[in-house]
């Protein structure tokens, strides 16, 4: 037989059936297929993708192992119209053909009952390893003070935006001068523009001159939100945003940004910024006033389909609130505290996915949950630290979220930082140590029930000295903790040691490498941003901006696996991908990152071949959700419901 299958038994991880079909190729989806836990997914296809084979012999050919496959689905391949399996495949969803070329064309068939069904998609060999999307870079504009900026590419998502089993990618365009709360200034607008694979853009939304860009501002969520098969984006909006079909939400004449002024002494810490040589008045540019939208864009089009005022707004009962108002409701009177947003997805009802919308977390902390159903936006609840009885929630936010069912109830809660909030918008636990910076929600420790979180965190003085922690995510419980004395302001969880069951752990508040019960098992990696899986075992390996590694745990060391030339991440040190995710291909991940000028993307896609079987990441409930909000503020890698890695358990198949 043509190809290799692998040396070794296949290890087959997998799930129930579930009630309805995946769309195949060019199958139009009008419902979203549900899953056997009765939640509503994506119809996906096969996603075959083909890149040369690392060691430079043939290609690889990989595709996705759907949760809606029956138990026992195996799987033939064709190259050029001929089948290359002798038999069909029941292990891993890739395969080696060294006898392929460089112009060869691959499909992939399920066999259910040893019958063939429908061909995949063809699809081509990348030459290069990785897909090229070609941007619309935005053109130079100017800020009301004079200066000119332009744009770079920033964080991405995807969503099946029309229907038909095929991801699309939505970019978020930054501009030059865009900035942290912290600071005033003029910041540019915010641009939405969202793409096919194949480089077609379909549309471009303007936030408008009453969003301000930075990552605080503007978390996009690209879901599927009233189960028509077609992903919506939802985002926070204002007067003068510009839908994409180039109508503007409220007044488009309106400019609420503040031209000049000063804030109360008690206040300037951090608010004050040169720029060019100029100082620039402390609230130059801060938005603190004007009417606040939540809007439901339309994936195909860009057009606005519903708007809802934001919830909460900056104060209850004016648009215009005064410094002192803001101050006394969030915290501070310029807008550092207030201007500070997250976003989500979460099964509420166990059944279909519902918005969420935060704003605030460094002292008072709000979540709104909507649903869109029929065409309407509609509220289901506000949670609110500064309500009567949730004083022990406050000022325990993150720089992002996470969301899963952490109390085995099927409905998903809001792990929000160092508190959670129920499905049903009550408060479940407060841990009580406060803001931090990063979280790792996960089955880290498989040696107990239930999902864990590790985080870290900023206030050490108001916490008993804790940098970091492993938290039960059910009650959240201390498992364990590392001390600290200051910021503790990057960490990362992930299965980088084979030798040792579970997810390692480390933190910048220590030198050494954690187990998942908190023993020293060494010194931790350098690399402390992302992590992805990427060359095939059951480890995860390391994402530091656009360059791979692995850990060699013998060694202490890490070992370079991927080094793109020509490419950038983003956000600054924090050296994030505009998106890592299973998109294409079998359950690895993908790297999506820009190019240097902004005028391209790129998905990288992994060479290795993999003896593991596993059905695609993206129809697990944590990973799928934790892909929608990883856009959020400090953007975090996806995790899975369950321990994968090294010695994890089989699931079914």
């Amino acid at each position: 037989m043509l190809g290799k299958i692998g040396s070794k038994a296949v290890l087959w991880v997998g799930g129930c059936g579930v009630a309805l079909a995946a769309a195949g190729a060019g199958m139009a989806a009008t419902k979203a297929p549900v899953l056997a836990s009765g939640r509503e997914a994506e119809a996906l296809d096969r996603g075959l993708v083909v890149v040369p084979a690392a060691g430079g012999t043939g290609n690889l050919v990989s595709w996705r192992l759907l949760e809606s496959d029956p138990r026992g689905t195996a799987f033939a391949v064709y190259r050029d119209g001929r089948r290359i399996t002798s038999a069909p495949l029941t292990g891993a969803t890739d395969l080696v053909d060294t006898a392929g070329t460089a112009s060869a064309r691959y499909t992939v068939h399920a066999v259910v009952g040893g019958r063939e069904r429908a061909p995949s998609a063809a699809a081509p060999v990348q030459p290069r390893g990785y897909l090229t999307i070609p941007l619309d870079r935005p053109g130079p504009r100017t800020a009301p003070d004079g200066t000119t900026f332009t744009y770079d590419a920033n964080d991405t998502s995807v969503g099946d935006l029309d229907g038909d089993g095929r991801y699309e990618i939505i970019v978020k365009w930054y501009p030059w001068i865009a900035k942290d709360n912290a600071f005033a200034g003029y910041t540019g607008e915010t641009l939405f523009d969202a793409y096919t694979l194949d480089g077609k853009r379909l549309w471009r939304i303007d936030m408008g001159p009453n969003i301000r860009s930075g990552a605080h501002y503007t978390q996009f969520m690209v879901f599927d939100f009233d189960g028509d098969g077609r992903a919506e984006l939802v985002a926070k909006t204002a007067d003068g945003t510009v839908d994409g079909t180039g109508k503007a939400i409220g007044d488009a004449r309106a400019d609420w940004r503040e031209t000049g002024g000063d804030v109360a002494s008690s206040d300037r810490t951090g608010s004050t910024e040169l720029s060019d040589g100029r100082r620039v008045a402390q609230l130059t540019g801060r938005i603190l006033k004007g009417p606040e939208y939540l809007t439901v864009f339309d994936g195909r089009t860009g057009r606005a389909l519903a708007t809802a005022p934001y919830a909460p707004p900056r104060h209850p009962d004016t648009p215009n609130p005064s410094g002192d108002q803001l101050k006394a409701l969030w915290g501070d009177s310029y807008g550092n505290r207030s201007e500070r947003y997250l976003a989500g997805v979460a099964y509420l009802d166990g059944k279909r996915p519902s918005i969420v919308m935060a704003r605030g977390y460094y002292a008072r902390s709000t979540i709104a949950a909507w649903d869109y159903r029929g065409g309407k936006l509609t509220r289901r609840w506000l949670f609110d630290t500064a309500a009567p009885g949730n004083d022990a929630f406050a000022g325990q936010g993150n720089h992002q979220l996470s969301v899963a069912d952490v109390d085995g109830d099927g409905r998903d809660e809001i792990v929000y930082g160092s508190m959670t909030v129920d499905d049903n918008g009550k408060g479940l636990w407060s841990s009580g140590l406060r803001h931090g910076d990063a979280m790792h929600l996960s089955d880290l420790d498989p040696g107990r029930p239930g999902l864990e979180k590790w985080g870290v965190h900023e206030e050490v003085s108001r916490n008993g000295g804790i940098g970091a922690a492993m938290l039960d995510a059910r009650t959240g419980q201390v498992l364990w903790s590392v001390k600290a004395e200051k910021d503790t302001g990057r960490g990362l969880a992930a299965d980088i040691d084979p030798r040792h069951p579970g997810a390692e752990a480390w933190a910048i508040n220590s030198p050494d490498l954690y187990d998942s019960k908190g023993k020293v098992i060494g010194r931790h990696p350098r690399q402390i941003n992302f992590a992805i899986w990427w060359d095939g075992d059951l480890s995860r390996e390391l994402l530091d901006g656009a360059n791979i590694f692995k850990w060699d745990f013998e060694k202490g060391e890490s070992m370079s696996l991927l080094a793109p030339a020509g490419v950038a991440s983003n956000n600054g040190t924090k050296a994030n991908p505009a998106l890592s995710a299973d998109i294409l291909g079998d359950w690895r991940e993908e790297l999506v990152v820009r190019s240097e000028d902004s005028r391209e993307l790129r998905i990288y896609l992994t060479p290795h071949y993999s003896d593991v079987g596993l059905p695609t990441l993206m129809q697990d409930p944590v990973y799928r959700l934790a892909v929608a909000w990883q856009n959020t503020a400090y953007n975090q890698p996806p995790h899975t419901s369950y321990f994968l890695g090294t010695g994890m358990a089989p699931r079914g198949r």
